[in-house]
């Protein structure tokens, strides 16, 4: 296929619009005028197996053993010259037993469209997005699930009535030479119109400094693997109105849903001495005490309702060797959790990452224990073993 020299500039500049917050795996082709237009398709598997010490048996005190995917995704990334591009991924799970809190039987499988998004470029200081994607909160549920620190995100950062991804527009860009980055978006939120009084778009603000070396996309990593020097501290503002009775029994007053957030992210190589990486963030998920009525909408209460809470991460990325040993310390308070007011979960884990090809082909290991302020009989500490093998093709 003859490509000219327009063409070439206009394949190479999408090209790396394309990849910049992916990793190098996959087919590419080009197409159209002068080849301006660009396809490529990837694959993306986390194989896991996990070992719970509870969770099986009769009284659910015997350890529960599986193997399965975290993760088992297609991705086709698309550009058509230097200002638009697309993005849809699709993802397949089938019968995990081994959940955030608990075991179940597992029996279900569930494919979804997890992504589906054009991508406007008017200009670096201003980008559109339309369709499917992760809205603008916490730079936890931000980060690449392929590139993370520890084995994955936070279990317990998700905002209430939405998952990861939220159908919508954004707006974001970059000003002084990357130096500050903006990101507003208007979401569907709580999207159930017979449940809930109004059918309010949910909407957010996020802005961070990157000092250092910039971190320019929409998207963030937990790690570079020495590859940046990176300082960047960020916030953020989310506010749905009227999203749920306050007595869903009598229906007679509503409350509105607010959660903000502060983070920040390090990563420092020196020469010689290995990279050393440290995460912080600290959200409050608020919606106005609903749980204290006697009759609370299901989406006020439980893992994704009203809560608040922390996490810390750090890293070493060993200087002559692709290992990099990790801690996670997370503290999180729930206003109701599996019927217990106030509730109180504090979870740690260590492991390590041995990187056979990057991201492309690494090996997690990690153990993590998850404490219980008030136990009860549904309600135990629990310890889990994570083996991990991610491939990215």
């Amino acid at each position: 296929m003859k490509i000219g020299k327009f063409g070439t500039l206009n394949v190479l500049t999408t090209a790396a619009i394309l990849l910049a917050s992916t990793a190098f795996a996959g087919p590419t082709w080009t197409f159209g005028p002068e080849d301006q237009g660009l396809l490529k398709l990837e694959y993306k598997g986390q194989f896991q197996f996990l070992n719970r010490d509870t969770g099986a048996g009769e009284n659910n005190d015997e350890s529960a053993t599986e193997f399965n995917f975290r993760r088992n995704r297609l991705a086709l990334m698309g550009a058509y010259g230097p200002n638009f591009g697309l993005y849809v991924q699709t993802e397949f799970n089938e019968d995990n037993n081994i959940g955030t809190l608990s075991v179940s039987d597992g029996d279900n499988s569930d494919f979804q469209i997890l992504d589906a998004v054009f991508r406007f470029k008017l200009r670096e200081e201003a980008n559109i997005w339309v369709g499917k994607f992760k809205y603008n909160l916490t730079r936890e549920n931000l980060e690449a699930c392929e590139m993370p620190l520890t084995l994955d995100r936070s279990s317990f950062i998700r905002a209430p009535y939405v998952s990861t991804r939220d159908k919508g527009v954004a707006l974001w860009g970059n000003l002084a030479d990357g130096l500050f980055q903006y990101r507003l978006d208007a979401m569907n939120g709580r999207n159930d119109a017979d449940s809930t009084p109004k059918t309010n778009l949910r909407y957010t603000a996020r802005a961070h400094v990157s000092l250092f070396d910039k971190e320019t996309g929409y998207g963030y990593k937990g790690t570079y693997l020495g590859e940046k020097k990176v300082l960047t501290v960020g916030a953020a503002y989310q506010f749905e109105p009227d999203i749920a009775y306050v007595d869903t029994a009598t229906k007679t007053s509503t409350v509105d849903y607010k959660a903000w957030t502060v983070d920040g992210f390090v990563e420092y190589p020196v020469e010689g001495m290995g990279t050393i990486t440290a995460s912080a963030a600290y959200v409050d998920y608020d919606l106005d005490d609903a749980y204290q009525s006697a009759n609370p909408d299901p989406g006020v209460i439980g893992l994704n309702g009203q809560k608040n809470g922390s996490y810390y991460k750090v890293g070493y990325l060993l200087p002559n060797m692709p290992l990099q040993l990790f801690a996670r310390y997370e503290d999180w308070s729930f206003a109701s959790l599996n019927d217990i007011i106030d509730q109180e979960v504090t979870f740690m884990a260590g492991g390590f990452n041995y990187y056979l090809r990057g991201q492309d082909l690494k090996l997690t290991l990690e153990y993590s224990v998850t404490d219980f302020d008030t136990e009860d009989a549904n309600t135990e500490d629990f310890n889990t073993f994570a083996a991990q093998l991610q491939v990215i093709f």
